[in-house]
Protein backbone atom coordinates (compact mmCIF):
# COMPACT_ATOMS: atom_id res chain seq x y z
CA UNK A 1 0.00 0.00 0.00
CA UNK A 2 1.42 3.32 -0.91
CA UNK A 3 -0.35 4.77 2.29
CA UNK A 4 2.38 3.70 5.24
CA UNK A 5 -0.67 5.00 7.90
CA UNK A 6 -2.70 2.15 6.80
CA UNK A 7 -0.12 -0.61 7.23
CA UNK A 8 1.24 0.55 9.95
CA UNK A 9 -2.30 1.06 11.63
CA UNK A 10 -3.75 -3.13 10.16
CA UNK A 11 -0.34 -4.68 11.45
CA UNK A 12 -0.51 -2.44 14.80
CA UNK A 13 -4.43 -4.15 15.19
CA UNK A 14 -3.22 -7.39 14.42
CA UNK A 15 -0.11 -7.62 16.11
CA UNK A 16 -2.27 -7.16 19.27
CA UNK A 17 -2.62 -10.37 21.66
CA UNK A 18 -6.61 -9.60 21.76
CA UNK A 19 -7.04 -9.42 18.00
CA UNK A 20 -6.67 -13.69 17.02
CA UNK A 21 -9.27 -14.36 19.90
CA UNK A 22 -11.26 -11.94 18.59
CA UNK A 23 -11.33 -12.96 14.90
CA UNK A 24 -11.71 -16.77 16.09
CA UNK A 25 -14.25 -15.95 18.61
CA UNK A 26 -16.32 -13.88 16.01
CA UNK A 27 -16.03 -16.68 13.68
CA UNK A 28 -16.99 -19.28 15.75
CA UNK A 29 -20.13 -17.34 16.07
CA UNK A 30 -20.93 -17.24 12.53
CA UNK A 31 -20.35 -20.74 12.01
CA UNK A 32 -22.79 -21.44 15.19
CA UNK A 33 -25.86 -19.39 13.74
CA UNK A 34 -25.30 -21.71 10.73
CA UNK A 35 -25.15 -24.86 12.48
CA UNK A 36 -28.10 -23.84 14.73
CA UNK A 37 -30.24 -23.92 11.66
CA UNK A 38 -28.62 -26.12 9.29
CA UNK A 39 -31.37 -29.06 8.44
CA UNK A 40 -31.09 -32.07 9.86
CA UNK A 41 -33.10 -34.61 7.64
CA UNK A 42 -32.00 -35.03 3.96
CA UNK A 43 -34.81 -32.73 2.76
CA UNK A 44 -33.85 -29.53 1.97
CA UNK A 45 -37.56 -26.49 1.23
CA UNK A 46 -37.68 -25.68 -1.73
CA UNK A 47 -39.00 -22.74 -0.99
CA UNK A 48 -35.90 -21.48 0.35
CA UNK A 49 -37.49 -20.18 3.37
CA UNK A 50 -34.93 -22.63 6.09
CA UNK A 51 -31.82 -20.27 4.02
CA UNK A 52 -33.92 -16.88 4.28
CA UNK A 53 -34.62 -17.43 8.05
CA UNK A 54 -30.51 -18.35 8.71
CA UNK A 55 -29.27 -15.73 6.34
CA UNK A 56 -31.70 -13.20 8.58
CA UNK A 57 -30.39 -13.73 11.50
CA UNK A 58 -26.97 -14.25 10.74
CA UNK A 59 -26.93 -10.12 8.64
CA UNK A 60 -28.50 -9.17 11.89
CA UNK A 61 -25.32 -10.53 14.27
CA UNK A 62 -23.30 -9.08 11.48
CA UNK A 63 -24.74 -5.47 12.15
CA UNK A 64 -24.00 -6.07 15.77
CA UNK A 65 -20.36 -7.02 15.41
CA UNK A 66 -20.19 -3.36 13.15
CA UNK A 67 -22.02 -1.42 16.37
CA UNK A 68 -20.26 -3.15 19.21
CA UNK A 69 -16.77 -4.12 17.82
CA UNK A 70 -15.79 -1.55 15.11
CA UNK A 71 -16.13 1.72 17.19
CA UNK A 72 -13.58 1.13 19.67
CA UNK A 73 -10.79 1.61 16.95
CA UNK A 74 -11.25 4.93 15.56
CA UNK A 75 -12.46 6.24 18.02
CA UNK A 76 -8.47 6.00 19.96
CA UNK A 77 -6.72 6.20 16.58
CA UNK A 78 -6.74 10.36 16.50
CA UNK A 79 -6.33 10.76 20.34
CA UNK A 80 -3.82 7.97 21.21
CA UNK A 81 -1.24 9.23 18.57
CA UNK A 82 -1.71 12.87 19.96
CA UNK A 83 -1.28 11.87 23.49
CA UNK A 84 1.68 9.59 22.46
CA UNK A 85 3.25 12.83 20.90
CA UNK A 86 3.60 11.16 17.28
CA UNK A 87 0.62 12.98 15.57
CA UNK A 88 3.06 16.58 16.02
CA UNK A 89 5.77 14.20 14.38
CA UNK A 90 3.34 12.45 11.52
CA UNK A 91 2.47 16.29 10.76
CA UNK A 92 5.88 17.52 10.53
CA UNK A 93 6.47 14.76 7.44
CA UNK A 94 5.18 15.06 3.88
CA UNK A 95 2.07 12.80 4.12
CA UNK A 96 0.20 16.11 5.52
CA UNK A 97 -3.24 16.23 7.36
CA UNK A 98 -4.84 14.45 4.79
CA UNK A 99 -3.13 11.36 3.91
CA UNK A 100 -2.67 10.84 7.94
CA UNK A 101 -6.58 10.91 8.20
CA UNK A 102 -7.06 8.73 4.62
CA UNK A 103 -4.65 5.95 6.08
CA UNK A 104 -6.58 5.92 8.74
CA UNK A 105 -10.14 5.54 7.85
CA UNK A 106 -8.84 3.06 4.89
CA UNK A 107 -7.34 1.15 7.92
CA UNK A 108 -10.37 0.86 10.17
CA UNK A 109 -12.46 0.42 6.55
CA UNK A 110 -9.92 -2.42 6.06
CA UNK A 111 -10.48 -3.90 9.43
CA UNK A 112 -13.93 -4.00 8.86
CA UNK A 113 -13.94 -5.74 5.31
CA UNK A 114 -11.38 -8.30 7.22
CA UNK A 115 -14.19 -8.94 10.42
CA UNK A 116 -16.80 -9.31 7.42
CA UNK A 117 -14.94 -11.87 5.63
CA UNK A 118 -14.98 -14.23 8.32
CA UNK A 119 -18.59 -14.80 7.75
CA UNK A 120 -18.28 -15.55 3.95
CA UNK A 121 -17.85 -19.20 4.78
CA UNK A 122 -21.08 -19.05 6.75
CA UNK A 123 -22.71 -17.13 3.94
CA UNK A 124 -21.75 -19.27 1.49
CA UNK A 125 -23.29 -22.38 3.46
CA UNK A 126 -26.74 -20.09 3.31
CA UNK A 127 -26.56 -19.55 -0.43
CA UNK A 128 -25.94 -23.14 -0.52
CA UNK A 129 -29.05 -24.29 0.73
CA UNK A 130 -31.28 -21.95 -1.68
CA UNK A 131 -33.66 -19.17 -1.56
CA UNK A 132 -31.17 -15.99 -1.08
CA UNK A 133 -29.77 -14.38 -4.05
CA UNK A 134 -26.77 -12.79 -4.64
CA UNK A 135 -28.26 -9.70 -4.86
CA UNK A 136 -30.02 -10.26 -1.53
CA UNK A 137 -26.54 -10.88 -0.13
CA UNK A 138 -24.74 -8.08 -1.81
CA UNK A 139 -27.10 -5.73 -0.85
CA UNK A 140 -26.77 -6.52 3.00
CA UNK A 141 -22.98 -6.60 3.06
CA UNK A 142 -23.45 -3.00 0.87
CA UNK A 143 -25.90 -1.81 3.97
CA UNK A 144 -22.81 -3.10 6.67
CA UNK A 145 -20.43 -1.22 4.52
CA UNK A 146 -22.68 2.03 4.51
CA UNK A 147 -22.81 1.24 8.85
CA UNK A 148 -18.88 0.45 8.98
CA UNK A 149 -18.20 3.78 7.07
CA UNK A 150 -20.78 5.73 9.21
CA UNK A 151 -18.79 4.53 12.64
CA UNK A 152 -15.69 4.80 11.08
CA UNK A 153 -15.98 8.93 10.39
CA UNK A 154 -17.87 9.35 13.56
CA UNK A 155 -15.10 7.66 15.40
CA UNK A 156 -12.24 9.65 13.92
CA UNK A 157 -13.96 13.35 14.50
CA UNK A 158 -15.02 12.44 18.12
CA UNK A 159 -11.45 11.19 18.64
CA UNK A 160 -9.75 14.87 17.21
CA UNK A 161 -11.71 16.32 19.93
CA UNK A 162 -10.89 14.43 22.78
CA UNK A 163 -7.88 14.78 25.29
CA UNK A 164 -8.53 11.04 26.41
CA UNK A 165 -8.62 8.01 24.48
CA UNK A 166 -11.11 6.70 27.46
CA UNK A 167 -13.47 9.45 26.97
CA UNK A 168 -13.06 8.98 23.66
CA UNK A 169 -14.68 5.47 23.43
CA UNK A 170 -17.54 6.99 25.65
CA UNK A 171 -18.50 9.54 23.43
CA UNK A 172 -18.21 6.97 20.50
CA UNK A 173 -20.36 4.63 21.83
CA UNK A 174 -22.80 6.67 22.68
CA UNK A 175 -23.16 8.56 19.52
CA UNK A 176 -23.44 5.28 17.70
CA UNK A 177 -26.25 4.31 20.57
CA UNK A 178 -28.21 7.55 19.71
CA UNK A 179 -27.74 6.86 16.04
CA UNK A 180 -28.46 3.38 15.61
CA UNK A 181 -31.63 2.94 18.08
CA UNK A 182 -32.64 6.08 19.60
CA UNK A 183 -33.26 7.83 16.29
CA UNK A 184 -36.18 4.83 15.93
CA UNK A 185 -37.72 6.31 19.10
CA UNK A 186 -39.71 9.13 17.27
CA UNK A 187 -41.22 7.03 14.38
CA UNK A 188 -42.28 5.11 17.70
CA UNK A 189 -44.11 7.93 18.29
CA UNK A 190 -45.44 9.93 15.67
CA UNK A 191 -45.81 6.49 12.94
CA UNK A 192 -48.09 7.95 10.16
CA UNK A 193 -48.24 11.40 11.16
CA UNK A 194 -48.92 13.82 8.15
CA UNK A 195 -47.00 17.01 7.21
CA UNK A 196 -43.58 18.10 8.13
CA UNK A 197 -43.65 16.08 11.46
CA UNK A 198 -44.55 12.74 9.58
CA UNK A 199 -42.11 13.27 7.41
CA UNK A 200 -39.24 14.32 9.70
CA UNK A 201 -39.66 11.89 11.31
CA UNK A 202 -39.41 9.46 8.56
CA UNK A 203 -36.44 10.18 7.20
CA UNK A 204 -34.84 10.08 10.99
CA UNK A 205 -35.84 6.79 10.77
CA UNK A 206 -33.89 5.93 7.57
CA UNK A 207 -30.54 7.29 9.67
CA UNK A 208 -30.78 4.27 11.77
CA UNK A 209 -28.91 1.22 10.47
CA UNK A 210 -31.42 -0.83 12.00
CA UNK A 211 -34.48 0.26 10.28
CA UNK A 212 -32.71 -0.20 6.67
CA UNK A 213 -31.39 -4.04 7.40
CA UNK A 214 -34.59 -5.17 8.79
CA UNK A 215 -36.49 -3.49 5.40
CA UNK A 216 -33.94 -4.82 3.32
CA UNK A 217 -34.54 -8.43 4.56
CA UNK A 218 -38.25 -8.35 4.48
CA UNK A 219 -38.64 -7.96 8.30
CA UNK A 220 -40.44 -4.76 8.82
CA UNK A 221 -39.73 -2.34 11.21
CA UNK A 222 -39.46 -2.26 14.98
CA UNK A 223 -41.74 1.15 15.17
CA UNK A 224 -43.62 0.50 12.28
CA UNK A 225 -47.04 -0.51 14.90
CA UNK A 226 -49.06 -1.56 11.57
CA UNK A 227 -48.94 1.66 9.74
CA UNK A 228 -47.50 0.78 6.04
CA UNK A 229 -44.69 2.57 4.53
CA UNK A 230 -43.99 2.56 0.30
CA UNK A 231 -40.04 4.95 1.27
CA UNK A 232 -37.37 3.36 0.26
CA UNK A 233 -35.77 2.69 3.81
CA UNK A 234 -32.42 1.32 2.20
CA UNK A 235 -31.77 3.64 -0.06
CA UNK A 236 -32.03 6.56 2.13
CA UNK A 237 -30.22 5.30 4.86
CA UNK A 238 -27.22 4.83 1.87
CA UNK A 239 -27.80 8.55 1.00
CA UNK A 240 -27.74 9.36 4.13
CA UNK A 241 -24.91 7.57 5.84
CA UNK A 242 -22.21 8.57 2.91
CA UNK A 243 -23.32 12.34 3.04
CA UNK A 244 -23.10 12.06 6.90
CA UNK A 245 -19.84 10.09 6.43
CA UNK A 246 -18.37 12.45 3.38
CA UNK A 247 -19.28 15.68 5.62
CA UNK A 248 -17.79 14.51 9.39
CA UNK A 249 -14.70 13.54 7.26
CA UNK A 250 -14.55 17.04 5.77
CA UNK A 251 -14.66 18.40 9.53
CA UNK A 252 -12.34 15.91 10.56
CA UNK A 253 -9.40 17.23 7.99
CA UNK A 254 -10.47 20.38 8.66
CA UNK A 255 -8.64 19.78 12.17
CA UNK A 256 -5.58 17.52 10.91
CA UNK A 257 -3.07 20.25 10.93
CA UNK A 258 -1.05 22.28 14.27
CA UNK A 259 -3.82 23.44 15.31
CA UNK A 260 -5.12 20.17 16.77
CA UNK A 261 -2.85 21.07 19.86
CA UNK A 262 -4.57 24.00 20.70
CA UNK A 263 -6.18 24.68 23.39
CA UNK A 264 -7.29 27.43 25.74
CA UNK A 265 -7.46 26.65 29.33
CA UNK A 266 -9.60 29.26 31.78
CA UNK A 267 -7.64 31.06 34.24
CA UNK A 268 -10.11 30.23 37.12
CA UNK A 269 -12.20 31.77 39.18
CA UNK A 270 -13.07 31.16 43.15
CA UNK A 271 -16.06 32.71 43.92
CA UNK A 272 -14.74 32.84 47.74
CA UNK A 273 -12.37 35.50 46.90
CA UNK A 274 -14.91 37.63 44.75
CA UNK A 275 -16.41 40.88 46.33
CA UNK A 276 -19.59 40.46 48.72
CA UNK A 277 -22.19 41.67 45.96
CA UNK A 278 -21.01 39.15 43.42
CA UNK A 279 -21.18 36.34 46.05
CA UNK A 280 -24.77 37.42 46.64
CA UNK A 281 -25.59 37.17 42.97
CA UNK A 282 -24.26 33.67 42.33
CA UNK A 283 -25.99 32.55 45.26
CA UNK A 284 -28.98 33.63 43.77
CA UNK A 285 -28.34 32.34 39.98
CA UNK A 286 -26.74 29.38 41.15
CA UNK A 287 -28.31 26.93 43.12
CA UNK A 288 -24.91 24.70 43.75
CA UNK A 289 -22.20 27.22 42.70
CA UNK A 290 -19.42 25.35 41.00
CA UNK A 291 -16.82 27.97 41.51
CA UNK A 292 -16.86 27.62 45.50
CA UNK A 293 -14.24 25.72 47.39
CA UNK A 294 -15.48 22.67 48.39
CA UNK A 295 -15.44 21.87 51.86
CA UNK A 296 -13.31 19.49 53.82
CA UNK A 297 -14.09 16.01 54.37
CA UNK A 298 -15.78 14.36 57.45
CA UNK A 299 -14.17 11.74 59.99
CA UNK A 300 -17.05 9.52 59.29
CA UNK A 301 -17.22 10.27 55.19
CA UNK A 302 -15.31 7.49 52.59
CA UNK A 303 -12.63 9.77 51.47
CA UNK A 304 -12.07 7.55 48.18
CA UNK A 305 -16.24 8.20 47.55
CA UNK A 306 -15.40 12.12 47.79
CA UNK A 307 -12.15 11.93 45.61
CA UNK A 308 -14.08 9.93 43.23
CA UNK A 309 -16.74 12.87 42.79
CA UNK A 310 -14.23 15.61 42.64
CA UNK A 311 -11.89 14.53 40.26
CA UNK A 312 -15.14 12.78 37.53
CA UNK A 313 -16.16 15.89 35.84
CA UNK A 314 -19.67 14.75 35.68
CA UNK A 315 -18.66 13.57 39.83
CA UNK A 316 -19.27 17.35 40.84
CA UNK A 317 -22.29 18.03 42.56
CA UNK A 318 -23.42 20.67 39.90
CA UNK A 319 -22.63 18.34 37.30
CA UNK A 320 -24.69 16.21 39.09
CA UNK A 321 -27.54 18.39 39.46
CA UNK A 322 -27.17 19.06 35.49
CA UNK A 323 -27.51 15.36 35.13
CA UNK A 324 -30.62 15.10 37.12
CA UNK A 325 -32.55 17.86 35.86
CA UNK A 326 -31.61 16.52 32.57
CA UNK A 327 -33.60 13.15 33.11
CA UNK A 328 -36.32 14.48 35.20
CA UNK A 329 -36.87 16.67 31.76
CA UNK A 330 -37.14 13.79 29.87
CA UNK A 331 -39.17 12.05 32.65
CA UNK A 332 -41.85 14.67 32.41
CA UNK A 333 -42.10 14.57 28.45
CA UNK A 334 -43.08 11.38 28.28
CA UNK A 335 -45.05 11.62 30.82
CA UNK A 336 -47.00 14.69 28.80
CA UNK A 337 -47.10 11.77 26.45
CA UNK A 338 -48.78 9.89 28.44
CA UNK A 339 -51.35 11.75 29.51
CA UNK A 340 -51.67 12.90 25.28
CA UNK A 341 -51.12 10.28 23.90
CA UNK A 342 -53.23 7.41 25.64
CA UNK A 343 -55.86 8.18 23.11
CA UNK A 344 -54.58 6.70 20.30
CA UNK A 345 -51.75 4.37 22.26
CA UNK A 346 -52.18 2.24 25.20
CA UNK A 347 -50.07 2.53 28.54
CA UNK A 348 -48.28 -0.05 27.90
CA UNK A 349 -47.04 0.95 25.29
CA UNK A 350 -45.60 4.16 26.36
CA UNK A 351 -44.34 2.03 29.50
CA UNK A 352 -42.10 0.30 26.64
CA UNK A 353 -40.76 3.58 25.24
CA UNK A 354 -40.11 4.71 28.92
CA UNK A 355 -38.22 1.51 29.90
CA UNK A 356 -36.14 1.42 26.38
CA UNK A 357 -35.22 4.67 27.22
CA UNK A 358 -33.82 4.36 31.01
CA UNK A 359 -31.77 1.49 29.98
CA UNK A 360 -30.30 3.02 26.66
CA UNK A 361 -29.45 5.72 29.69
CA UNK A 362 -28.27 3.04 31.86
CA UNK A 363 -26.16 1.45 29.58
CA UNK A 364 -24.87 4.67 28.45
CA UNK A 365 -23.94 6.36 31.74
CA UNK A 366 -22.80 3.24 33.44
CA UNK A 367 -19.56 1.45 31.80
CA UNK A 368 -18.40 5.48 31.81
CA UNK A 369 -18.84 5.74 35.43
CA UNK A 370 -17.29 2.20 36.38
CA UNK A 371 -14.81 0.94 33.94
CA UNK A 372 -12.19 2.97 34.88
CA UNK A 373 -12.63 2.71 38.82
CA UNK A 374 -9.63 -0.03 38.50
CA UNK A 375 -7.95 0.56 35.39
CA UNK A 376 -7.71 4.59 35.64
CA UNK A 377 -5.56 4.38 39.29
CA UNK A 378 -2.97 1.24 37.38
CA UNK A 379 -2.62 3.79 34.56
CA UNK A 380 -1.61 6.61 36.08
CA UNK A 381 0.03 4.93 38.86
CA UNK A 382 -2.59 6.41 41.64
CA UNK A 383 -3.55 2.41 42.50
CA UNK A 384 0.02 2.52 44.64
CA UNK A 385 -0.52 5.94 45.99
CA UNK A 386 -3.50 4.38 47.61
CA UNK A 387 -2.14 1.28 48.71
CA UNK A 388 0.31 3.58 50.97
CA UNK A 389 -2.66 5.35 53.20
CA UNK A 390 -3.95 3.58 56.11
CA UNK A 391 -7.16 2.33 54.16
CA UNK A 392 -7.74 -1.36 53.56
CA UNK A 393 -8.39 -2.51 50.02
CA UNK A 394 -11.76 -2.90 50.90
CA UNK A 395 -12.60 0.54 51.84
CA UNK A 396 -11.20 2.26 48.74
CA UNK A 397 -13.13 -0.15 46.32
CA UNK A 398 -16.20 0.35 48.70
CA UNK A 399 -15.63 4.07 48.31
CA UNK A 400 -15.55 4.01 44.40
CA UNK A 401 -18.39 1.67 43.85
CA UNK A 402 -20.22 3.70 46.51
CA UNK A 403 -19.80 7.13 44.32
CA UNK A 404 -21.13 5.26 41.29
CA UNK A 405 -24.13 3.82 43.46
CA UNK A 406 -25.17 7.67 44.46
CA UNK A 407 -24.93 8.67 40.76
CA UNK A 408 -26.86 5.67 39.68
CA UNK A 409 -29.70 6.58 41.95
CA UNK A 410 -30.19 9.83 41.41
CA UNK A 411 -30.38 9.04 37.72
CA UNK A 412 -33.29 6.48 38.43
CA UNK A 413 -34.63 8.36 40.89
CA UNK A 414 -35.35 11.57 38.04
CA UNK A 415 -37.12 9.31 35.77
CA UNK A 416 -39.82 8.10 37.96
CA UNK A 417 -42.37 10.50 37.59
CA UNK A 418 -42.52 8.95 34.36
CA UNK A 419 -44.54 6.09 36.20
CA UNK A 420 -46.14 7.76 38.78
CA UNK A 421 -48.36 9.41 35.90
CA UNK A 422 -48.98 5.99 34.65
CA UNK A 423 -49.97 4.63 37.68
CA UNK A 424 -52.64 7.51 38.10
CA UNK A 425 -53.91 7.53 34.77
CA UNK A 426 -54.30 3.23 35.08
CA UNK A 427 -54.20 2.31 38.50
CA UNK A 428 -54.42 -1.19 38.03
CA UNK A 429 -50.63 -1.08 36.60
CA UNK A 430 -49.29 -0.60 39.66
CA UNK A 431 -48.08 -4.21 40.46
CA UNK A 432 -46.29 -3.87 36.57
CA UNK A 433 -44.82 -0.62 37.66
CA UNK A 434 -43.10 -1.71 40.68
CA UNK A 435 -42.30 -5.00 39.21
CA UNK A 436 -40.62 -2.95 36.69
CA UNK A 437 -38.87 -0.40 38.70
CA UNK A 438 -37.67 -3.48 40.57
CA UNK A 439 -36.22 -4.50 37.00
CA UNK A 440 -34.14 -1.24 36.42
CA UNK A 441 -32.61 -1.13 39.93
CA UNK A 442 -31.48 -4.96 39.55
CA UNK A 443 -30.28 -3.71 35.78
CA UNK A 444 -28.44 -0.70 37.30
CA UNK A 445 -26.58 -3.16 40.19
CA UNK A 446 -25.62 -5.29 37.33
CA UNK A 447 -24.18 -3.14 34.75
CA UNK A 448 -22.55 -1.24 37.53
CA UNK A 449 -20.70 -4.58 39.30
CA UNK A 450 -20.05 -6.00 35.62
CA UNK A 451 -18.45 -2.64 34.45
CA UNK A 452 -16.20 -2.85 37.40
CA UNK A 453 -15.05 -6.13 37.07
CA UNK A 454 -14.36 -6.73 33.57
CA UNK A 455 -13.19 -3.08 33.69
CA UNK A 456 -10.68 -4.10 36.78
CA UNK A 457 -9.16 -6.67 34.23
CA UNK A 458 -7.29 -3.98 31.94
CA UNK A 459 -4.43 -1.62 32.53
CA UNK A 460 -5.72 0.63 30.66
CA UNK A 461 -8.74 2.84 30.53
CA UNK A 462 -9.47 3.04 27.01
CA UNK A 463 -9.92 -0.59 26.74
CA UNK A 464 -11.69 -1.40 29.99
CA UNK A 465 -13.68 1.47 28.79
CA UNK A 466 -14.73 -0.59 25.28
CA UNK A 467 -14.50 -3.74 27.07
CA UNK A 468 -17.51 -2.57 29.31
CA UNK A 469 -19.44 -1.45 26.18
CA UNK A 470 -19.38 -4.56 24.63
CA UNK A 471 -20.47 -6.54 27.65
CA UNK A 472 -22.81 -4.90 28.46
CA UNK A 473 -24.26 -4.00 24.93
CA UNK A 474 -24.11 -7.96 24.47
CA UNK A 475 -25.87 -8.90 27.25
CA UNK A 476 -29.00 -6.15 26.61
CA UNK A 477 -29.13 -6.01 23.18
CA UNK A 478 -27.87 -9.65 21.47
CA UNK A 479 -30.96 -11.21 23.23
CA UNK A 480 -32.89 -9.00 20.91
CA UNK A 481 -31.45 -10.36 17.82
CA UNK A 482 -32.96 -13.60 18.52
CA UNK A 483 -35.99 -12.05 19.55
CA UNK A 484 -35.99 -10.72 15.66
CA UNK A 485 -35.99 -14.45 14.65
CA UNK A 486 -39.57 -15.04 16.42
CA UNK A 487 -41.16 -17.89 14.97
CA UNK A 488 -38.74 -18.18 12.30
CA UNK A 489 -36.14 -19.42 12.59
CA UNK A 490 -36.46 -19.69 16.44
CA UNK A 491 -39.05 -20.94 18.44
CA UNK A 492 -40.28 -19.78 21.32
CA UNK A 493 -38.72 -21.67 23.87
CA UNK A 494 -35.33 -20.65 22.07
CA UNK A 495 -36.81 -17.28 22.46
CA UNK A 496 -37.67 -17.17 25.97
CA UNK A 497 -34.02 -19.07 26.97
CA UNK A 498 -32.05 -16.01 25.13
CA UNK A 499 -34.15 -13.24 26.27
CA UNK A 500 -34.08 -15.02 30.02
CA UNK A 501 -30.09 -12.93 30.56
CA UNK A 502 -32.10 -9.93 28.84
CA UNK A 503 -32.43 -7.01 31.50
CA UNK A 504 -34.50 -4.88 28.81
CA UNK A 505 -36.62 -7.64 27.47
CA UNK A 506 -37.49 -8.41 31.45
CA UNK A 507 -38.97 -5.12 31.64
CA UNK A 508 -40.93 -4.93 28.80
CA UNK A 509 -42.36 -8.35 29.16
CA UNK A 510 -43.74 -7.12 32.73
CA UNK A 511 -45.31 -4.10 31.43
CA UNK A 512 -47.33 -6.73 28.54
CA UNK A 513 -45.43 -4.33 25.74
CA UNK A 514 -46.70 -5.83 22.75
CA UNK A 515 -44.22 -9.12 21.09
CA UNK A 516 -42.91 -9.68 24.61
CA UNK A 517 -46.57 -10.66 26.22
CA UNK A 518 -45.94 -14.13 25.74
CA UNK A 519 -42.27 -14.96 27.77
CA UNK A 520 -42.20 -15.53 31.25
CA UNK A 521 -38.95 -13.91 32.32
CA UNK A 522 -39.44 -13.01 35.59
CA UNK A 523 -38.08 -14.06 38.26
CA UNK A 524 -35.32 -16.18 36.01
CA UNK A 525 -33.89 -13.17 35.18
CA UNK A 526 -33.82 -12.03 38.55
CA UNK A 527 -31.50 -14.59 39.25
CA UNK A 528 -30.09 -14.36 36.59
CA UNK A 529 -29.13 -11.18 37.53
CA UNK A 530 -28.39 -11.65 41.07
CA UNK A 531 -25.93 -14.37 40.78
CA UNK A 532 -24.03 -12.38 38.01
CA UNK A 533 -23.96 -9.63 40.33
CA UNK A 534 -22.74 -11.50 42.85
CA UNK A 535 -20.33 -13.35 40.62
CA UNK A 536 -18.72 -9.89 39.20
CA UNK A 537 -18.87 -8.06 42.62
CA UNK A 538 -16.09 -11.75 43.75
CA UNK A 539 -14.23 -11.04 40.44
CA UNK A 540 -13.31 -7.18 41.03
CA UNK A 541 -12.23 -8.25 44.95
CA UNK A 542 -10.39 -10.87 43.78
CA UNK A 543 -8.94 -8.72 40.95
CA UNK A 544 -8.38 -5.95 43.30
CA UNK A 545 -6.58 -8.59 45.73
CA UNK A 546 -4.16 -9.73 43.02
CA UNK A 547 -2.69 -6.62 42.02
CA UNK A 548 -2.76 -5.46 45.76
CA UNK A 549 0.20 -8.49 46.42
CA UNK A 550 3.83 -6.63 46.35
CA UNK A 551 5.28 -7.68 43.04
Amino acid sequence: MSNPIVTRELLSFLRRPGALWLQCGLAVVFVLLVVLRWPTDAHVAMSGTRSQEVFRIFAYGLLAAMLLVLPGFPATSIVRERNQGTLALLLGTPLGGSQILQGKLLATMLLALLLLSLSLPAVAASYALGGVSLSGISGAYGLLLATALGVTSLGLLVSSYSISSDGAVRWTYGLVLLWSVVSLVPHHFFAGAEGITGTAVEWLRCVSPIAALMAWLGAGDLGMRGVATEADIPARFVLLSVGMSILLTLWTLARMNQSIFDRSRSAGMIADEQSTGVQVLRRMFFIVDPRRRSSSIGPLVNPVMVKEFRCRRFGRLHWLLRLVAACAVLSLALSILTTTRTINWDVPTIGGVMVLLQVALLVLITPSLTSGLISTERETGGWVLLQMTPMSIGRIVWGKLLSVMLTLALVLCATLPGYLVMVYIEPGQRLEVQRVVVCLLITAIFAMLASAAVGSLFRKTAAATAAAYVTLLAICAAPLLVWLGRDAPFGHDTVEAALTINPVAAALSVIHVQGFQGYDLIPANWWFLGIASAASLLLMLLQTWRISRPA
